[in-house]
């Protein structure tokens, strides 16, 4: 079987087209797409844990720590001790990190319009719902 057959090729190879193209439409923000899903995250839901944000976001608990250091040293996020648990912080998007989420989605919102042009709506239905299998799949494995 050739590589560029498999479907997890495909979904990787994507993946990864996708995160590049969108990293250079952010490029004037000092922001990734990576750090940017962290932001919106926490603007729909500010004051969370490293825990609850790693859940809401899908991502990897050890990342968020690093991802949430380089947003602090931008100083979009800050972290403020949990009042009710000492050994616990919590996540805030500055004033700054908010303006950023904001500025950047219209960004993300029209690239994703692009790279998703030609397709009909049950398609994009169609593939949201295949992608989500996959994604259960991933977690049941």
């Amino acid at each position: 079987m050739e590589i560029k057959n498999s479907v997890g090729y495909i979904i990787s190879n994507t993946g990864r087209k996708l995160s590049q193209s969108l990293q250079q439409r952010f490029q004037h923000s000092d922001v990734t797409p990576e750090q940017w899903s962290l932001l919106i995250t926490l603007d729909g839901k500010d004051g969370i844990s490293h825990k609850e944000l790693a859940q809401r976001a899908e991502k990897d608990p050890a990342n968020i720590t690093r991802l949430v250091d380089q947003l602090e040293k931008k100083s979009l996020v800050r972290r403020a001790p949990h009042p009710n648990d000492r050994r616990s912080l919590l996540l805030h998007l500055t004033e700054l990190g908010r303006s950023t989420a904001h500025a950047l989605a219209p960004i993300e919102t029209a690239y994703v319009g692009q790279i998703v042009s030609g397709l009909s709506p049950e398609e994009i239905q169609a593939f949201m719902q295949f992608m989500g299998k996959i994604n259960r799949n991933i977690e049941n494995a």
